[in-house]
């Protein structure tokens, strides 16, 4: 991505929660002023928390105060896109529209905004702390220029990639926007059982934070198949061997597959109930 000057161009922000409040900070950690950003939030406890963090703009409903923004950026739950729309539609003009919605197609996005002007991204939460990973797909029409723009504020918040395929992104969802969660699930078994093997809860969490740490930065730098790394930690008949036989022989593998898939299948759903 080519570096540029901020931009001086009004950014809108359809909801003010936690991806949202990552990609603020990440715009304004780049130079971008908080007055270029406008938001839409009907809390008022989290209108208060952006306004006090951020120093933006934030009104309870859409209207003048968001008119004429370059960008409009939809991070509002896909259970509620269509109502939150309606309000933008007249007042969107000719603005690019980033979504990090889940399930809620291009299609649908630019029937309810008047637009095809749409970039489509999942983020996930490390974006909170610079360290995101996020999928982005735009219409074969969209402009360089304006995939560039898309790109230059996702990268903000972490590392980006394109995909190509619209429906990848249900797949995106179910690996890396969902990922996180997983993640902390398996730190939490971790701790766990550190502690039912007597390490305190504090020594359990950091030897099972900084493993998860330390695995992810070397498979990262290592070239190699994860299969590879895998097998260099497991001699057979060690202790590591014993533990993934344990876990082979619980089905562990096949059931957190299943799981993805099980999310990607509620991605689909999400597009198909609420994009309509």
């Amino acid at each position: 991505m080519t570096s540029t000057e901020p931009s001086r161009d009004l950014i809108a922000f359809i909801g003010g929660g936690n991806m949202a409040n990552a990609i603020i900070g990440g715009l304004i950690r780049q130079g971008v002023e908080p007055e270029q950003i406008r938001v839409v939030e009907p809390f008022e406890a989290t209108r208060t928390a952006l306004i006090a963090q951020h120093g933006v703009q934030v009104q309870a409903s859409a209207g003048d105060f968001i008119a004429g923004a370059a960008l409009i950026v939809w991070a509002v739950k896909p259970q509620v896109f269509m109502e939150a729309a309606g309000p933008v539609r007249d007042i969107a003009g000719n603005a690019l529209h980033l979504s990090i919605m889940a399930g809620i197609r291009s299609d649908s996005i630019a029937a309810a905004c008047g637009s095809r002007r749409i970039v489509r991204c999942m983020p996930n939460t490390p974006a909170l702390i610079g360290r995101g990973m996020t999928a982005l797909f735009a219409p074969a029409e969209l402009s360089d220029s304006d995939r560039v723009k898309a790109e230059q504020v996702i990268r903000t918040t972490g590392d980006a990639l394109w995909v190509k395929n619209e429906k990848q992104l249900d797949a995106v969802t179910a690996l890396s926007g969902s990922g996180p969660a997983y993640v902390f699930y398996f730190l939490e078994a971790m701790q766990q059982a550190g502690e039912k093997m007597g390490l305190s809860a504090s020594q359990a969490r950091q030897l099972a934070v900084g493993t998860f740490d330390g695995a992810s930065a070397l498979a990262a730098a290592s070239p190699d198949p994860l299969g590879v790394l895998r097998e260099r930690v497991t001699s057979k008949g060690g202790t590591t061997y014993a533990a993934l036989t344990s876990m082979e022989d619980s089905g562990v593998k096949e059931a957190f597959m299943k799981a993805m898939m099980a999310a990607e299948k509620r991605a689909v759903e999400l597009g198909d109930e609420f994009g309509r």
